[in-house]
């Protein structure tokens, strides 16, 4: 069996972290509080660049949704983004309040809770069950997210500057967060499964 058709999830239509019998409400709610804090840590490791800093914000958005299913992915980034909108430092760079969500990252931010959901959506229905998948899977939720923040940045800089320094600087980055992604999402479901 090659690599890339190894299984990538132990359950490959769940995600990884599963809530049930008691208790179940109180642990999915910490676990979406968790998600956040963790897209926090992830938005301060930060590589300064302009106008788009490069951060691990896209690897959080998307193990979020390996790890939590498509719900609690979109309810943890949704409740990350609102903290920022209430004053918390949880934005790349420390940033928080209304400007990041007018400026020329909103539309990267506004993507991040359908890049969360889309890869948990596809996991529980099983299309990232081998490695292959998960990868590509990743790939479509980046591109998701690049999407939806050249369409934005481009009402600031024009199309070709645009795609010039908000996407081609990030093109490896991409690659390398999506494997990142996949071996955290085996890593965790080994490290369960050895704990059942």
């Amino acid at each position: 069996m090659t690599l890339l058709a190894q299984p990538f999830l132990a359950h490959a239509t769940t995600p990884v972290l599963r809530f049930e019998g008691d208790h179940a409400l109180a642990r999915k709610a910490a676990a979406i509080v968790a998600g956040s804090l963790l897209l926090a840590l992830c938005s301060w490791i930060s590589v300064p660049m302009i106008p788009v800093p490069m951060t691990m914000q896209t690897y959080g958005v998307l193990l979020l949704g390996v790890l939590l299913g498509w719900r609690l992915a979109g309810a943890s980034v949704l409740l990350y983004l609102g903290e920022a909108l209430a004053g918390l430092p949880v934005l790349a760079g420390g940033a928080f309040g209304l400007k990041p969500f007018l400026g020329p990252t909103a539309g990267y931010l506004a993507a991040f809770p359908l890049a969360a959901m889309l890869v948990g959506w596809c996991v529980e229905r099983g299309w990232a069950r081998h490695v292959a998948g998960a990868f590509a899977v990743m790939l479509v939720a980046h591109a998701v997210i690049f999407t939806g923040g050249l369409a934005w940045l481009a009402s600031f800089t024009g199309v070709e500057k645009a795609i010039a320094v908000g996407l081609m600087p990030f093109l490896l980055g991409t690659l390398i967060k999506s494997a990142l992604v996949v071996a955290t999402g085996i890593a965790f479901a080994r490290a369960r499964g050895r704990h059942r």
